[in-house]
């Protein structure tokens, strides 16, 4: 059996901070920008791997979703425990001084964890959690 990742979804609130975040402070590909009853769905990409994407879409706009299930996804995102996403760096380091120096939310800052990695974490926009591990 042959499977890999294609994408990924994470909820957007602000499709324009979202977008500057994952394409400017993060330097992801724009591959799809694409707008629906005043949504818009923005596919990015880290360069280089264009068949892995990251789908930043309006939360909650399921088919299914009731009222009550959408508020509470809503106050999650605010919180930042609604989603999560982990990429891999080869210099943490480097990667971590420049997210900071762009802005980017810091939850934590490099660490070695009890688990056998080295990694931080952001918050984007939304909310969502980003963790960056060290490649070894």
């Amino acid at each position: 059996m042959d499977i890999s990742i294609h994408s990924t979804f994470l909820p957007q609130d602000d499709p324009d901070a979202a977008l500057a975040f994952y394409r400017d402070t993060l330097g992801f590909e724009v591959r799809n920008d694409v707008g629906y009853n005043g949504m818009r769905w923005i596919t990015v990409g880290p360069p280089g791997q264009p068949g892995t994407s990251i789908v930043l879409h309006p939360p909650a706009v399921d088919p299914g979703v009731t009222d009550e299930e959408r508020r509470t996804i809503v106050e999650m995102m605010a919180k930042g425990t609604y989603a999560a996403i982990n990429f891999a760096t080869k210099d943490l380091d480097e990667t971590f001084s420049k997210l900071q120096a762009q802005g980017a939310e810091v939850v934590q800052e490099p660490t070695e964890q009890p688990y056998g990695i080295r990694d931080s974490a952001f918050r984007d926009p939304a909310g969502n959690l980003i963790r960056i591990q060290q490649i070894r």
